[in-house]
């Protein structure tokens, strides 16, 4: 009885084992079909491109960046070109501090070949700055103070020591550091300077070629240019106007690895070619460029003179043949610039009150509109008073010369004569005047192909109801904002015969599609011919025989006018000490090769621009007249 209840009992453990064993199975077996189904269904594309990616590589290519060039021919545009803006490898160095095995002997000699002579260059620099040992040297640079001789030597030689020391220490840091598979120490470095660096045979310091942004040729300013930043995007100037244009398109290609570890291309359609980027051929010359920037770099010390800033146009096109400002920076170098203000273009960027270089388009608008001719007289009491200003306004000279009495409209650009320009504007109309100062490009921006460019302020003339004394100061040049460009280009419209053309200077885009040209442009006519004509007279007269007489030219006759202005206090209460000095001008006056602004911000060693704008402007001029061989005419 007990063993029929035993075997009873044996044969039920038996089922529930087996079906327990089932259950596993059909577990066992539902995972591995959800993993299936997992694994072909749910992350079939994920585990493709695993899969993919360990047979195929896919890279990206670059193109190459557009270059810069401008003119190196005087005659024949696009003839001959130089490159200010290209491309051009260099070294990249960095180190593996796992291989160095004596981090302070290879830090030692890093410090020697890279920064030894640039630590007492600056030094030195440094020193001939300080006040203290500039009256240690006589007219003729000889030294006449032993003792601040002997001190200065010391001082050098300690600051030297002390930077050698902290610059070795930096060094040793980058180059100890653990598990570091990667430790940049300079990049840039040219061929001829990375085959220096391989005779001496450092261990752990190894090297890449990258290639960079390059511009040959720094003394040509670098404000109309701009840079390439670390992002490869171009920043201020042509370089960030014309970025996309510059830039190209990516290209890209996808390979596979082949049985012996190559890479084989899998077929044209995985092949993206990349599309370089466009070449911009500029209206600058060269020639001029350089001898602008040269000189102006010379005249802004020699004045005084906190910057500068010349353009040279032509005045029948609106080209832009020189655009130069100082102090300027090194595009290949732009991080070492102390202050980001001065990636800005002064020539289109700084807006300032023009001064009295304003009275020609106050003259122009009164002869225009038949207000006035340059016979016109008036009596010059020295000042004059306007409604709602409780003070009089009066000309520059009146604490010298008092009034002027009877004078015609020729004394008033040859004396500059404040109360004259008002006459006039009062003769033209309040409206009308705003109007034409309007037309002549004041209060919008030219609309120049370069990063950064400010309209100027003259909502003083744009209001409904403009005030008296907004519209008086306007006249000669005060109580609106310019700039430079807007002044060159009103300017060129009155040697244009009256026509305002569009500023450029970009002559032409070349890409692999072909070449896309800019066509000189007509804005408006300003002005009659007759106006523009008689306007250029009286400007001779300026040079010939009024304030500046040192804009002169000799052969030439030459038509301009100067103008000293003063610059608003910080809190636009009224005016300070400092000035501005501009000249602007163009010869021969019968047929204008060009015309040129020279500015002078806040001269110190002279009064009036007609000891400073006008002298460089007769410098450049001659220049310019005798590159473009053009005949004299008196």
């Amino acid at each position: 009885m007990n063993f029929r209840r035993n075997k009873k009992n044996n044969k039920k453990i038996n089922v529930n084992r087996l079906q327990f064993v089932m259950a596993i199975i059909f577990l066992l077996v539902g995972f591995v079909l959800f993993k299936l189904y997992e694994l072909q269904i749910l992350k079939y594309d994920l585990y493709v491109a695993l899969a993919m990616d360990q047979h195929q590589v896919f890279s990206k290519l670059n193109p190459e960046r557009g270059k810069i060039f401008v003119q190196n021919d005087p005659y024949i545009f696009g003839k001959n070109l130089y490159p200010v803006a290209t491309n051009k490898e260099f070294a990249s160095i960095f180190a593996v501090p796992e291989d160095i095995h004596n981090p302070q002997e290879v830090a030692e000699k890093l410090y020697e070949f890279f920064d030894h002579e640039e630590v007492l260059r600056e030094i030195e620099e440094t020193l001939e700055e300080d006040e203290y040992f500039r009256d240690m040297y006589d007219e003729e640079g000889n030294i006449i103070d032993k003792q601040k001789e002997e001190f200065r030597k010391i001082k050098k030689e300690i600051e030297a020591k002390e930077r050698k020391e902290q610059i070795i220490k930096e060094y040793i840091e980058k180059l100890s550091k653990p598990n570091d598979p990667y430790e940049p120490i300079r990049n840039k470095i040219t061929k001829e300077k990375l085959d220096q660096l391989l005779e001496l045979k450092l261990e752990g310091v190894y090297y890449t070629m990258e290639t960079y942004r390059y511009y040959p040729d720094i003394r040509l300013g670098s404000h109309v240019f701009g840079f390439v930043g670390n992002r490869d995007a171009g920043m201020y100037g042509l370089e960030g106007f014309f970025n996309e244009e510059l830039s190209g398109t990516m290209g890209s290609i996808k390979t596979e690895r082949a049985a012996q570890g190559g890479l084989i291309i899998i077929n044209d359609r995985e092949f993206h070619k990349p599309i370089n980027g466009q070449d911009l051929v500029l209206t600058i010359n060269r020639s001029i460029q350089f001898v602008i920037c040269e000189k102006l770099s010379k005249a802004v010390p020699e004045y005084g003179a906190d910057s500068g800033t010349v353009i040279v146009m032509e005045p029948k096109t609106g080209a832009i043949i020189a655009m130069c400002s100082w102090p300027s920076y090194d595009s290949n170098n732009y991080n070492k610039v102390e202050d980001v203000r001065l990636y800005n273009n002064p020539a289109i960027f700084d807006q300032y009150e023009p001064g009295s270089i304003f009275k020609i388009m106050t003259i122009a608008a009164g002869i225009d509109s038949g207000a006035i001719a340059p016979e016109t007289v008036y009596e010059d009491k020295g000042f004059i008073m306007v409604e709602g200003w409780n003070k009089p306004i009066k000309n520059s000279d009146f604490d010298t010369y008092g009034p002027h009495g009877i004078v015609d409209m020729v004394t008033v650009l040859e004396a500059s004569l404040n109360t004259g320009s008002i006459f006039v504007m009062r003769k033209t109309g309040e409206e009308k005047f705003a109007q034409y100062v309007k037309n002549f490009g004041f209060g919008e921006k030219t609309g120049i192909e370069l990063e950064t460019e400010y309209a100027g302020d003259i909502r003083g003339l744009t209001r409904k109801v403009i005030r008296p004394v907004e519209v008086a100061t306007a006249s000669f040049g005060q109580g609106i904002t310019v700039t430079p460009l807007q002044v060159i280009t009103a300017f060129a419209a009155i040697a244009n015969g009256g026509i305002l053309m569009k500023p450029y200077i970009v002559g032409k885009i070349v890409s692999s599609e072909g070449e896309q040209i800019t066509e000189p442009r007509q804005i408006r006519r300003v002005v009659s011919e007759k106006t523009a004509l008689l306007t250029s007279g009286m400007m001779v007269n300026v040079v010939d025989g009024g304030h500046a007489k040192m804009a002169a030219v000799e052969g030439y006759y030459v038509a301009g006018k100067t103008g000293t202005a003063q610059v608003a206090s910080r809190d636009r209460s009224g005016y300070g000490d400092e000035t501005i000095h501009t000249f602007v001008g163009f010869a021969p006056v019968d047929d204008p090769k060009f015309v040129m602004l020279v500015k002078l911000d806040n001269p110190r060693n002279v009064r009036f621009s007609a000891s400073s704008a006008a002298p460089l402007f007769s410098r450049l001029a001659e220049f310019i007249l005798n590159y473009y061989q053009v005949p004299k005419e008196r």
